[in-house]
């Protein structure tokens, strides 16, 4: 039995064999399994979390890779679908000399936007402890209902709500669509993993204490502003305070929010209500905050996510 869902967009990310060159210099490109959800589900499986992945992909040959992918690792594919009538969504990810990156998608549409309402897999939902999800799957019908079902069948089964309101402009309409989209997943959060730039892009504030005052919501508990190698920001109803990041070499960053957010979910299956602990609340953090840097050593995103054993020797070592 699967104790975190994690659902949304499973995709093949297409990074560039060489770093440091945009998309249209790259000679060559090595081919690893992604998709914001599908990350964090597998993150939380190689951290011992038993989890699920809910969704759909092409019924083509990297769908199928991907369902592999996600069974190899331990993540639960039952609620998994297969679609005849898109293929798996691509995604071509440029990285700079600093690993960061620039992002072009293949899905017009792809199979995960054709998830369905009808198709959600309602008990492996009841049946777990925390429902994960981001905004990917909001941006377009029928997957943005079949979502916001999901959701209403989690808090009803009173399950932790965790949210990644994950910022990629090109998959929207246009800006506007893009925040109230973003903001319509945020309402109903009660765990929240943000970049500066997405809190900043909801709130249209660039200072952060206000952005986060103005986007607070009463049910939220927790949330958790990252900072890349600088660490991350958490803010409860009454305090907030910063939690440095490790150093690492870093070579790709893609997959390290999601790492970050497995990390961060793992401890509070263990530890719930740990928003209420301060200490507790800072060492959770500085585990999520080592499994985000983990992720930055190696390249792709699934294949990067660190065993439980990796991220307890960093911390061992500081």
């Amino acid at each position: 039995m699967a104790n975190v869902v994690c659902m949304g967009e499973a995709l093949i990310d297409f990074v560039p064999a060489e770093v440091g060159v945009p998309l249209v210099e790259a000679s060559a490109f090595k081919k690893a399994p992604g998709g914001a959800p599908a990350n964090v589900a597998v993150g939380l499986s190689r951290l011992g979390v038993e989890t699920a992945f809910m969704g759909k992909v092409g019924d083509d040959v990297f769908g199928r890779f991907l369902a592999h992918t996600l069974e190899d690792n331990g993540v639960d594919t039952k609620p998994l679908l297969f679609s005849q009538a898109a293929r798996t969504a691509l995604a071509f990810v440029s990285l700079t000399a600093e690993g960061e990156r620039d992002f072009m998608f293949y899905r017009h549409p792809s199979a995960d936007m054709l998830f369905e309402t009808a198709e959600v897999d309602e008990q492996s939902i009841r049946k777990a402890k925390i429902f994960h999800y981001g905004s990917i799957s909001l941006i377009g019908e029928p997957s943005k209902s079949a979502t916001l079902h999901a959701v209403e069948i989690a808090q009803d089964a009173g399950l932790l709500i965790s949210y990644d309101p994950n910022l990629r402009l090109p998959l929207w309409p246009g800006e506007e669509a893009a925040r109230e989209g973003m903001m319509l997943g945020w309402e109903h959060a009660q765990v929240i993993k943000a970049s500066v730039e997405e809190l900043h892009f909801l709130s249209g504030d660039m200072d952060l204490a206000r952005s986060v005052r103005q986007l607070w919501h009463p049910a939220l508990k927790l949330l958790v502003v990252t900072l890349g190698k600088d660490g991350c920001h958490y803010f409860i109803e009454n305090a907030d305070k910063h939690i440095p990041g490790f150093k690492v070499d870093s070579i790709d960053t893609t997959g390290a929010g999601d790492g970050f957010v497995a990390g961060l979910l793992k401890k509070l299956l263990e530890h719930p209500d740990t928003w209420n602990d301060e200490v507790r609340l800072e060492k959770v953090l500085v585990f999520a905050n080592a499994v985000g840097a983990l992720t930055t050593t190696k390249l792709g995103a699934i294949p990067a996510l660190p065993e439980a054993s990796e991220v307890d020797e960093m911390l061992q070592t500081g």
